[in-house]
């Protein structure tokens, strides 16, 4: 890796919009994800977070399982060394994974001695599920200890949730793969709500009802595959899958701009009120998705078509997740507005 050093041809991250929090913090409206699924090695997504810190990205969502913070740690520790961000300039967001439900605070303090940081700005329970899948596993794999969401059981993960805030290792803590009825039950029994909720959104799954709901209730909503997420692995694609680069109206869009039809996506998202994170490890396309959110917004007229082309296609389904033999994914998504039961 070359020595860390801010680019000449970046964006001035005080020109990157903010959304406050209900908690008084401030979080930079775009991020840089980290999850380089099956496709790119572990120092690949490390340099893509050195070059995006440098082109000017405040904010880089990691997670556990992902496998990588230990690297992206080297690239932290190598920026703030260098003195040109401080801390509290950068947003680093991890995630608990499903198998330290009950040892919440032994996972947190593994991704900050990874990441080489005294504390995190937003910490995220990263399924409602405690249900263990193997690595590399398809879509049909189950877990003989997999079982329903039992609340009382979440609740328990949320109280060690509620203590990382207490300790002063995180500053905000949230959810991430929920639904209305299991973030309906949360609030009504929580001491600390979330501050976010990490969910799937694009223009072709666009959740409104559930991105409604967070935002009724000032939970910031944070999407996770903001353009379709092509490089997602090979497991969780299916025939029926849609494209949205490919949709009619955000091809238009990307042709009277003349940018890529991706860049069109993530405009969108800023401008809708979620927080975006995309992922690239190609500095053109970062800087691309970072420069979109600063100039030539979308039209309110165009804002209004995308509203119609919503598919509900949701791409990560969770089907490891599931704990009966006979369930498909659906009943993970609790899509009756009832939490779906054991």
């Amino acid at each position: 890796m070359d020595k860390f050093a801010i680019a000449k041809n970046g964006i001035d991250p005080n020109l990157v919009p903010k959304r406050t929090l209900h908690t008084g913090s401030q979080i930079p409206a775009i991020g840089l994800g980290t999850f380089g699924s099956d496709r790119f090695s572990y120092e690949q997504v490390a340099e893509a977070v050195k070059g995006a810190i440098a082109v000017g990205y405040r904010h880089i969502d990691c997670a556990s399982v992902y496998g990588n913070e230990d690297e992206i740690g080297k690239v932290f520790k190598e920026v703030l060394d260098s003195g040109e961000v401080k801390r509290d300039e950068l947003w680093v967001t991890s995630k608990v994974w499903n198998d330290m439900h009950d040892r919440v605070v032994e996972s947190c303090e593994k991704s900050l001695k990874d990441l080489q940081l005294d504390y995190l700005d937003l910490f995220l329970v990263h399924w409602p599920f405690p249900n263990y899948h193997a690595e590399g596993c398809d879509i049909t794999s189950r877990s003989p200890d997999a079982k329903a969401y039992i609340h009382e059981d979440f609740m328990k993960t949320w109280a060690q949730m509620e203590s990382l805030v207490e300790k002063g290792l995180v500053k905000n803590i949230g959810t991430s793969n929920m639904t209305i009825p299991k973030m309906k039950l949360l609030l009504r029994d929580v001491k600390i709500k979330p501050a976010c909720n990490e969910m799937e959104q694009h223009p072709h799954f666009q959740q409104p009802k559930f991105f409604q709901f967070c935002m009724d209730n000032d939970i910031q909503p944070i999407g996770f595959c903001p353009i379709g997420s092509p490089t997602r692995p090979d497991r969780d694609k299916a025939d029926s899958d849609t494209v949205d680069i490919e949709d009619p109206v955000v091809q238009k869009i990307a042709k009277r701009l003349n940018v890529h039809p991706a860049v069109v996506c993530v405009k969108w998202a800023v401008q809708r009120g979620q927080i975006p994170i995309p992922f690239s490890v190609h500095q053109n396309e970062y800087l691309g998705n970072l420069q979109s959110v600063t100039k030539d917004p979308i039209t309110d007229q165009e804002m209004a078509e995308f509203s119609q082309i919503d598919k509900n296609c949701r791409l990560i389904k969770g089907d490891v997740f599931l704990w009966k033999d006979d369930q498909t994914w659906e009943s993970l998504w609790d899509l009756d507005d009832e939490i779906t039961p054991a």
